[in-house]
């Protein structure tokens, strides 16, 4: 009878030894998949935060350049291709733009992005120099609060 119980005490024993193994297998999958996860987000965060940034000082040079070559000659070729240059350079960042907002939770950041393609598209409407150059100084600066408000978000 002896023999018995210590049977059934082994294959319980080795039972109960599987299921804990089985929960603890699971509950370590589970976090190195939640960590993959938050990884991969982390990672297309950085490349699209950054990409948006780039985008953004493109379009701010494109627009300064239009800007500067509509007032060389409003009816020239720089001044058209230059202006065909910059509208692009807008769609570019536009859908950079849309990245942001698919990627990011936080309002915050999106606020700063669409400040910053808002602030970016003003430049190429200035009367004259020195408004220009507050425009674009405007949005500089405001290209650089969004990359300080969504480094965080990718640390």
């Amino acid at each position: 009878m002896e023999a018995i119980w210590t049977s059934v005490v082994a294959v319980g024993g080795t039972l109960l030894g599987a299921v804990i193994t089985h929960i603890f297998q699971r509950l370590a999958s589970g976090r190195s998949e939640l960590f993959a996860r938050s990884e991969a987000l982390r990672q297309e965060r950085i490349a699209t935060y950054s990409a948006f940034a780039a985008a953004a000082e493109d379009y701010r040079h494109g627009q300064a350049d239009r800007w500067y070559r509509l007032r060389e000659d409003p009816e020239g070729d720089d001044y058209i291709a230059a202006r065909d240059e910059a509208h692009r350079l807008r769609t570019v960042t536009r859908q950079a733009l849309y990245r942001v907002r698919l990627l990011t939770d936080e309002e915050g950041v999106v606020r700063a992005a669409e400040q910053a393609y808002a602030y970016t598209k003003e430049v190429s409407t200035a009367r004259d120099q020195a408004e220009r150059d507050a425009l674009d100084a405007r949005a500089r600066e405001a290209i650089e609060a969004f990359v300080t408000r969504a480094s965080p978000l990718v640390r």
